[in-house]
């Protein structure tokens, strides 16, 4: 099953996509990581694009954590009656990307964007990025999904 993508906020012009090709890429980003675990059931992802104060004030929220990050990535599981499976959010930091991709050599402020949302989808299916070790397992995985992303 497909979750429902949804996507909350504005995608800048400069980015050169709009939320239509963000939902597609975020499809994509969803079903490899499901396909990770297994395939369980996940109902819906909602994408909120925020700016550097939205993450800062979503990071200390959820993480307790100070200042803005890249994306912040929140999973609930289904509340009785309902069939089990995922619910989930990710704040995507829309600030960070276009500073952060100058950075790179030959990278885009959108493909850093895509990055976060593959991050934040790798997350939802349990990855975490606490040791060094698992940051570049995670990495690897969501670079190689950028690789094969249909539209990119």
């Amino acid at each position: 099953m497909t979750p429902e993508i949804v996507i909350n906020g504005r995608v800048p012009s400069s980015f050169g996509f709009g939320k239509r090709e963000l939902k597609a890429a975020a499809e994509f980003f969803a079903a490899r990581s499901r396909e990770r675990i297994g395939n369980p059931v996940w109902y819906e992802v909602v994408i909120h694009l925020v700016d550097d104060a939205g993450s800062d004030e979503t990071h200390r929220a959820i993480m307790g954590i100070e200042g803005a990050t890249d994306v912040v990535t929140q999973a609930y599981d289904s509340i009785p009656p309902e069939e089990p499976g995922l619910y989930g959010e990710l704040f995507v930091n829309v600030d960070q990307a276009l500073r952060a991709a100058p950075k790179r050599n030959g990278w885009s402020a959108a493909k850093e964007l895509l990055l976060y949302v593959a991050h934040g989808m790798d997350h939802l299916s349990g990855a975490d990025d606490h040791s060094e070790k698992d940051y570049r397992a995670m990495r690897r995985r969501e670079l190689g999904w950028l690789r094969a992303l249909p539209c990119a």
